[in-house]
């Protein structure tokens, strides 16, 4: 079975019964093993009619004590190895299924790790985390057609070849009945997986709301729009229950004909064959030797129905999970080298200039424009942003990467301890340290006070009992916004980039942790690219250039005093009052 470092492969996105094939191709003997296991053991369960008309036509009938003794224990010896062969049937399918279910949900982390920063540009988180947790599991059980669904197939043609040799016309009653009985189950097959496609669906973009809802419960009630969000949540909810009873209701006519149509079939060709007893024309022990193998024909046809069940529920879920992993990243066509030295970065579509080695602040009408323009020159979407005179798109996105970071105030806090929060394992820093080494003890840990230092969230760290190994939960939901925010920037100064673009860093702080972050992060970042986007005049009035944009374009530059005197509608959006103004 796939481990959790093993290469889970490359999977077949041309579609989703080529991924399912693909999940058997990835174990080939196991599944030859399930299918031969499977085999075996339902044709042993078509044996045992067989051996007991046996018993009753030459022990039981002429009175031969020594042949029914000889045929009871053939039958004991198949029952036994028979329920030993459904031990093993199931250990390899429950393998199976749980090797589809791993490898899936590494192809599907691995794929999200690929797109990076360019997922949420592409899906919803909904959408993640519904192929993670709900469609994984669906997927992994539809390879049941691999073990039983195959012996099914081989059951079904032993007691053909058994039947024929009792009653050629019972023989052809069961070889025709058991089409029928699956084709009249197809049609809600496919009814089936239409249903089940819009409830998939439906359930995330609800699994993406209820994220949402967690992520900002706190917010929401702050502004008063918890009840909005609940109404529109109960809304969403209801029709994806509306839904389900519509999935739920084609579900249950399958199970039912899949169970209720063989018995029925069974009653038919059980009445056939007493007739043709009754007339003389097949023996009692032939009798009962029929109803034994239709009685077992019922468990393959069952098997048959399931498995079409499974098969349209996993092609359904399979075809989402083919959508995912045929998203691509921002295609990295470049190969020419970074600037050498530190140079200009330059938005042509908004006339953002950033010189090197400066602390620049953008300020938007919309802060959403100002956040684009960040994308931009980080490289996050398609433009003609440049670099030193070079197209940002021509030069190798590993070299960018690394020497441009942008920070988002909203960006990932994975659970941990607080020091594994700000400093990924692996990741930023001049090199990893033991949890329980003092505070100053690493040069490492020199940089990791410094940042925390520059974050003014050295408070943090004495408030929590353990200090930096205090365990913290994701998002850092039992910090407040406003620690948060400051964790998340420490993270950024800590990776000490050459160009750090930063998105509203101090939004969340009250006016005195503002002003002492502003303090600190000029100082911190003297000689290096630093740009921001704020409307607060605290911040901005420690920056070296401002660009004011209207409807992102650069309306007017300079200091943030000048922009203060000349233009009226900097003025009107940055100003908290008059006093600060003339300031």
């Amino acid at each position: 079975m796939i481990d959790a470092y093993e290469d889970p492969g490359t999977p077949d996105h041309r579609g989703g019964a080529r991924y399912l094939w693909w999940l058997v191709t990835r174990q080939p003997w196991r599944c030859a093993a399930g299918a031969m296991f499977g085999s075996v053991w339902m044709v042993l369960l078509a044996a045992t009619p067989y051996l007991m008309s046996r018993a009753i036509d030459d022990g039981l009938e002429p009175g031969d004590m020594g042949a029914l003794t000889a045929w009871s224990g053939a039958l004991f010896a198949v029952g036994a190895f028979n329920a030993w062969l459904g031990i093993m049937r199931h250990r390899t399918m429950t393998r199976v299924r749980m090797d589809a279910n791993f490898r899936t949900v590494k192809v599907v982390v691995g794929q999200a790790v690929r797109l990076g920063a360019w997922l949420p540009r592409q899906t919803g988180a909904g959408e993640v985390v519904t192929i993670g947790v709900a469609d994984v599991q669906t997927i992994s059980q539809s390879l049941t057609v691999v073990g039983p669904g195959v012996g099914a197939v081989v059951a079904y043609l032993a007691v053909a070849v058994l039947l024929v040799s009792v009653s050629p016309l019972i023989a052809l009653v069961v070889l025709l009945g058991i089409p029928v009985i699956v084709l009249l189950v197809g049609p809600l097959l496919g009814r089936l997986q239409g249903s089940e496609t819009e409830y998939r669906e439906r359930q995330g973009v609800l699994t993406a709301r209820i994220g949402d809802l967690a992520g900002g419960l706190r917010v929401l009630a702050g502004l008063g729009g918890k009840t909005l969000v609940a109404d529109a949540f109960r809304r969403d909810s209801r029709r994806l229950r509306e839904q389900g009873y519509r999935v739920g209701a084609v579900t249950s006519w399958v199970q039912a004909l899949g169970i209720g149509l063989p018995t029925l079939f069974l009653a038919v060709v059980t009445w056939l064959a007493a007739r043709l007893a009754a007339q003389g024309d097949i023996t009692v022990g032939q009798l009962v030797s029929v109803y034994g193998y239709v009685a077992v024909l019922v468990g393959p046809v069952s098997f048959w129905v399931e498995c079409g069940y499974q098969i349209s529920r996993g092609l359904v879920c399979a075809r989402r999970v083919v959508r995912f992993l045929r998203l691509e990243p921002m295609p990295d066509t470049g190969s020419l080298d970074a600037p050498a030295e530190p140079s200009t970065l330059y938005d042509p579509e908004s006339g953002v200039r950033v010189p090197p080695g400066r602390l620049t602040a953008l300020v938007a009408e919309h802060s959403a424009d100002a956040t684009t323009v960040l994308d931009r020159l980080a490289r996050y979407t398609p433009s003609n942003a440049t670099w030193g005179g070079k197209r940002l798109d021509e030069i190798a996105l590993a070299q960018i990467r690394r020497r441009i970071l942008l920070a988002d105030h909203e960006a990932d806090l994975f659970a941990g301890t607080l020091q594994d929060m700000i400093r990924p394992v692996g990741g930023a820093g001049n090199g990893a340290t033991s949890h329980n080494a003092p505070a100053d003890a690493t040069p490492h840990n020199t940089a990791l006070q410094t940042a925390l230092h520059t974050a003014a969230a050295e408070d943090i760290v004495q408030a929590l009992p353990d200090g930096l190994n205090t365990p913290m939960a994701a998002q850092a939901r039992n910090l407040s916004g406003g620690q948060r925010q400051r964790v998340r920037l420490a993270r950024a100064l800590l990776a000490d980039p050459e160009i750090l673009l930063t998105v509203e860093p101090t939004s969340a702080l009250d006016a005195h942790t503002e002003a002492t972050v502003a303090d600190r992060l000029g100082k911190a970042r003297q000689g290096r690219t630093t740009v921001v986007t704020t409307t607060s005049p605290l911040v901005l009035d420690r920056t070296d250039t401002v660009h004011y944009l209207v409807d992102g374009k650069v309306a007017a530059s300079g200091s943030h005093h000048e922009l203060l005197d000349t233009i009226p509608g900097y003025r009107a959006l940055v100003a908290r009052d008059t006093e600060e103004a003339v300031r």
